[in-house]
């Protein structure tokens, strides 16, 4: 029988490994499936179409909070222009309420719960073969005899017997790979499914290093733990680091999401012997109000998680990615602009803004009107507004997550936003009235090129009390910005620095290469004509790159050449590679 298994990717560089794990552990058993990645921004007729022509007699979904409902809508139709075919479903957005989803989709013949790999090979079987029924199938709800019936779940997997689901890495180039070396959290979040999993299982120490050197020996550009929380058991984690130190390509990325408060000071001593780029760590602020976090079972000791986020950055060797969760109980607006300041403060390379989901199963869905909120009845369940925040004040965080991303996460603007957040009496404030004027001017409603966001955020500048004294160096930090990024032409607001001077100070460089060498020795070996290709040399007004971002008005006013390398960028932040040159 042909079986297929499908999945809607939030975007083409992601993989989804449940499908792929799906796949493997059904083969070790002895059947063969097939698998169909596509993207939520696909349109759903040509998914229908793609499947339709593989004339699959079974079909599973892998289904999430942003893809449930259009699977739901293929599914529908794959029902009527196949109507044989067998349709399941799995996944956490189906497994807490699978027999609502039997009941209220009549194309929906059955729904996989909690893990799947033992489950599905079962189905799958069942399938092709008639055995086992599915009455003996854990963890399965199905329809029979017009009935509903759900069969008890089933013993977790030992996590060795996990498939390694990558064979070969032909089919993944450019893409982000996910890898899970634990199942289970410890943690008891209210905003969280993962609690209810129960416990943590980890591989042995003998598989987790095998499949780490699969990666590295393939040099693969990014692997993404999906481990819930990767350093809850300190032995595991420090064996992966170790290893990862001690074998490092020079080339590969390894994401984790961690917990600060269980991070020690040791560890954070040994991670100093890492390259610079080969960790990354994403960290669950959610929010620095205390009764906050006791509402949702998180620790309430910001002063020491924030000294945690600064011993690691003070090595400025691993990404560091921060979040914040807008509409948890408690938190107004007053509120959660605290929570951005203190974690604004900490300087992540990264600051999530996200919006609280109420997700099936989780406690502060049990406990929405407890706390008053209001959310949006279909997924991905997005709250709308809280009794302590309105649905302005959402709307509110919502444009100043825009300004963040376009210009801070982004990395486009970071040191200009640094100056100019410092010029407002709080960061915060600085991002609510720039989102202000964004939204004023019908910026919001279009896309923009590189060189547009650059003049829309000097425009911003000029109108404001705060920033207008500063605007000749807000200018210079805007170009020192963009060429980091890019080697992009002058925008009206700068200087001028292409005179015949300047040209001759690029002239005489690039073709001196006794300076290369003592500047740039990297560059050293390079033709003239290579290095003008391969780089641009710039001279601001003021000495940026002794720009301090922690005491941002200390800039001087100092004439400086700066070489910018693009063939050099950096691992963390993605900037060309920046020299100060001089004569």
């Amino acid at each position: 029988m042909n079986i297929l298994l499908a999945a809607l990717n939030a975007k083409y560089i992601h993989t989804s490994l449940p499908l792929l794990s799906l796949k493997k552990y059904a083969a070790f058993k002895g059947i063969q499936v097939d698998t169909a990645e596509y993207t939520i921004n696909n349109d759903p007729k040509a998914i229908l179409a793609d499947i339709f022509e593989k004339k699959p007699a079974a079909v599973g979904f892998s289904c999430y909070i942003w893809n449930i409902g259009i699977i739901i809508d293929i599914a529908e139709n794959l029902k009527k222009v196949l109507p044989e075919v067998f349709i399941f479903l799995g996944g956490p957005e189906v497994s807490f309420d699978s027999r609502k989803m039997l009941e209220n989709f009549s194309f929906i013949d059955a729904v996989i719960r909690g893990e799947g790999e033992k489950s599905f090979a079962l189905l799958a079987s069942f399938l092709n073969y008639g055995t086992p029924a599915l009455c003996e199938i854990r963890g399965l709800s199905y329809k029979e005899s017009g009935k509903i019936l759900e069969n008890p779940m089933g013993e977790p997997l030992s996590p060795d017997e996990l498939p390694f689901v990558y064979d070969s890495l032909d089919s993944f180039k450019n893409r982000i790979l996910y890898y899970e070396s634990q199942r289970g959290c410890p943690y008891n979040c209210r905003f969280c499914l993962s609690s209810l999993e129960g416990g943590v299982r980890f591989l042995s120490d003998e598989r987790t290093i095998r499949d780490i050197d699969f990666f590295l020996k393939d040099n693969v550009r990014q692997v993404k733990f999906v481990d819930r929380t990767f350093n809850c058991n300190k032995r595991h984690s420090h064996l992966i680091w170790k290893h990862c130190i001690e074998n490092d390509n020079g080339y590969t990325n390894f994401h984790m999401e961690i917990e600060a408060h269980a991070l020690g000071f040791d560890e954070i001593e040994y991670l100093k012997n890492a390259r610079r780029g080969l960790f990354q760590f994403e960290i669950g602020v959610q929010s620095t109000n205390p009764q906050t976090l006791a509402a949702v079972s998180r620790s309430a000791d910001f002063e020491s998680l924030a000294a945690k986020v600064r011993k690691i950055q003070e090595a400025k060797n691993i990404h560091v990615h921060l979040d914040l969760i807008a509409g948890l109980p408690y938190e107004d607006y007053v509120s959660f602009a605290k929570s951005f300041n203190d974690v604004f403060s900490l300087r992540p390379q990264q600051l999530q803004l996200g919006f609280l989901k109420l997700l099936k199963g989780s406690g502060l869905r049990h406990d929405a009107d407890r706390y008053g909120i209001v959310y949006d009845k279909k997924a991905p369940y997005e709250v709308l507004f809280t009794k302590y925040l309105s649905y302005s004040d959402m709307l509110k965080l919502k444009a100043i997550e825009d300004i963040v991303e376009t210009y801070y996460n982004s990395g486009k603007a970071v040191n200009t936003v640094f100056y100019t957040a410092s010029l407002f009496c709080t960061p915060f404030e600085f991002f609510e009235a720039f989102a202000s004027y964004w939204h004023k001017n019908g910026y919001h409603k279009a896309n923009h090129g590189k060189q547009e966001l650059y003049t829309i955020f000097y425009e911003f500048c000029l109108q404001s009390k705060c920033c207008e004294p500063c605007k000749d160096t807000i200018a210079e930090l805007l170009k020192f910005d963009m060429l980091l990024c890019d080697d992009l032409h002058a925008l009206y607001f700068w200087k001028y620095d292409d005179t015949e001077c300047i040209r001759e100070f690029r002239h005489r460089f690039f073709s001196d290469f006794e300076a290369v060498k003592r500047f740039a020795p990297e560059l050293s070996g390079f033709s003239p004509q290579q290095l003008s290709r391969m780089c641009r040399l710039s001279l601001f007004s003021y000495d940026v790159l002794d720009y301090n971002a922690e005491n941002p008005s200390e800039i001087k006013n100092t004439p400086t050449y700066v070489l910018f390398n693009y063939s050099g960028r950096d691992r963390i932040t993605n900037h060309a590679c920046a020299i100060k040159i001089k004569e």
